[in-house]
């Protein structure tokens, strides 16, 4: 194991060796996208969206492990949440539900913050209103 590997905790390789939810997803509701300019790492996050709930979560990574692990944990973490309730979710969240992340790698779960932001804000600008859909809010 390599020595950056060791400094991973058994929750982090869990999420990185077993990854939950990764692919794409056939026509979602949102896509978001967020990338690291300094490393490169790039999170896609695809969501489906049923009465206003997260239904369903997948995700593309290209990073190291704590970014494919970030990954992971955050779709497992907003699938069944109201989509304004994934909006409170924040990079702390995403670390504390990994057991923490070595302080060079907390820019991985920023990523995770980032494209949950950016998967809803699609899914806005792609869904009318509900008052325009004739449901309530």
């Amino acid at each position: 194991m390599s020595e950056q590997a060791s400094s991973y905790n058994s929750i982090v390789l869990d999420h990185f060796n077993h990854p939950r939810n990764m692919g794409e997803m056939d026509r979602p509701d949102g896509v978001g996208q967020a990338t690291n300019p300094a490393c490169g790492d790039t999170m896609r996050l695809f969501i489906r969206v049923e009465k206003n709930r997260i239904a369903e979560a997948k995700f593309l990574t290209f990073g190291c492990a704590a970014a494919i692990a970030s990954s992971s944990m955050t779709t497992e973490m907003i699938q069944g949440k109201m989509v304004e309730e994934t909006l409170l979710i924040t990079k702390e969240m995403v670390s504390e539900a990994l057991g923490g992340l070595p302080p060079t790698k907390i820019h991985c779960s920023v990523l995770a913050q980032d494209a949950i932001r950016a998967a809803v804000a699609d899914y806005r600008r792609r869904t009318p209103s509900p008052s325009l859909r004739g449901e309530r809010e």
